[in-house]
């Protein structure tokens, strides 16, 4: 019924139930603990890697113990572990993935006559989840997130440019060529990420320059399309005025952030985290991404479920106590930094060298075997007039490449090139068909996937 109402009414209305639907949101965000959470991550964040360990150790025995009085599934399956609260014994806990959780959870929820917060997690690899929250768990993650932007000046009130995956336009906006809604009161400005096209690009970026936020939060697939689009055609953001970019959802590579960079001339701090409820890593002022102890535990194991320097991500979070994650198998790697470096910022928990992203977004070479995203990504070195593209593994020797050019550069030479970076990272074996195509569309939740492997269940 709402979105009914929504979709009749004018412009200004519509901008006036955004910033009503705000208010509520905003009121469950920022009431109950949150305050007391500010306060306390804002003095967490000298503490020592002796101090973080230590407050790591005891969240971690209070969130199992917990768990394990409320989860049905929990206590069923790891009731019985000898000393199980103990964070040196982790590695007897089952490692839980997404299927797993999935097909469990029901009993993997906790039995609470409080009333409990959903959340749906992305549905790009075809499924999506619902996981909830506690409300106080909901704050801390905020009060989290809102305390690491408000390193770099950021607070709710900012101008600030928003992509995410909400579908607010109406068929008068496109006609309009407006592809935006605004919060005044709160002064955020949402842009669609479903109408990323050629010819509606020239209406963000001039709307952009107009808008003149100080900070950028969203899809950074999104916002880079739009960098690339104003780089390519000659508009010149003004200086000194973004002050920070916070990317969600996605990974950072070093395309994205050269080109978000460079066109919107402000600096990338890069987070991770995740809509079921991970613990965060964060981007600090130096560069650096750090594993923030006082959120969650992280491991990085190999193949065999070994610890590694680089491999899959398993996490346990603290701020998941109504859907449980413990030691889950988020579908993530990354590569952890060699444990003596320490970095001059001041924040003291240990460092990531690198995230590399979803597993499944990678191609399969029998040749050479998983090419990753940042491999991908690096297919565009030495191109020009490639605006974008997506790789598409169907079967495993065969490639489809979708690529959206520009006509006035892109050349035969170009296309050679392309071409031969891509027989350079998956083998001469492997046939690879190109398509030129005028636009690639988002997925349902509005992200950009550069990488659909649709045959990793095959490997």
């Amino acid at each position: 019924m709402k979105e009914k109402v929504y979709k009749i009414l004018p412009d200004f209305l519509q901008n006036c139930m955004v910033y009503l639907y705000n208010r509520q949101a905003y009121k469950r965000r920022y009431g109950g603990e949150y305050k007391h959470f500010r306060k306390e991550k804002k003095e967490n964040r000298t503490l020592s890697l002796e101090e973080l360990k230590e407050y790591q150790k005891n969240r971690y025995s209070e969130f199992i113990e917990f768990v394990i009085q409320n989860s049905e599934y929990y206590k069923k399956s790891i009731g019985n572990i000898e000393n199980v609260a103990l964070i040196e014994n982790i590695s007897s806990l089952p490692i839980v993935n997404k299927e797993v959780l999935r097909n469990n959870i029901e009993t993997i929820t906790v039995k609470t006559s409080e009333k409990l917060e959903k959340s749906k997690t992305g549905g790009t690899t075809g499924k999506s989840l619902e996981v909830k929250f506690f409300f106080r768990d909901s704050q801390e993650r905020f009060a989290f997130l809102d305390d690491f932007r408000s390193r770099f000046g950021y607070e709710l009130g900012k101008k600030t440019a928003w992509f995410s995956g909400k579908s607010l336009l109406t068929d008068r906006d496109i006609k309009k060529k407006r592809f935006w809604k605004t919060d005044f009161i709160n002064n955020v400005r949402y842009y669609s990420t479903f109408h990323i096209k050629d010819n509606y690009l020239k209406y963000y970026v001039e709307n952009l320059i107009s808008y003149a936020p100080e900070y950028f939060v969203g899809f950074p697939s999104t916002i880079l399309e739009i960098a690339k689009y104003g780089i390519a055609n000659g508009y010149n953001f003004p200086e000194n005025t973004v002050k920070a970019v916070f990317p969600t959802a996605e990974t950072i590579t070093e395309e994205t952030r050269y080109y978000i960079e460079k066109f919107f001339k402000a600096k990338l701090y890069n987070q991770y985290a995740s809509s079921e409820g991970a613990p965060f890593i964060i981007e600090c002022e130096k560069g650096n991404l750090h594993l923030e102890l006082q959120t969650g535990v992280f491991e990085v194991l190999d193949e065999n479920d070994k610890p590694a320097k680089s491999g899959r991500l398993i996490v346990t979070s603290f701020t998941t106590a109504a859907t449980p994650l413990i030691r889950y198998d988020i579908g993530d790697s990354i590569t952890l930094e060699e444990p003596d470096k320490i970095c001059s910022c001041g924040n003291n928990n240990p460092l990531v060298k690198e995230i590399l992203g979803r597993i499944d977004d990678f191609i399969y070479s029998v040749e050479n075997g998983k090419i990753n995203l940042g491999n991908v990504s690096n297919t565009l070195k030495d191109t020009k007039g490639i605006i974008r593209f997506q790789a598409v593994q169907n079967k495993l020797e065969e490639l489809d490449l979708y690529v959206v050019i520009d006509k006035e550069i892109y050349s035969k030479q170009i296309e050679k090139v392309f071409i031969g970076n891509w027989k350079d990272r998956v083998g001469n074996a492997m046939k690879i068909h190109l398509h030129y195509v005028n636009e690639i569309p988002v997925e349902g939740s509005g992200k950009y996937r550069i990488v659909k492997n649709n045959i990793k269940d095959l490997l």
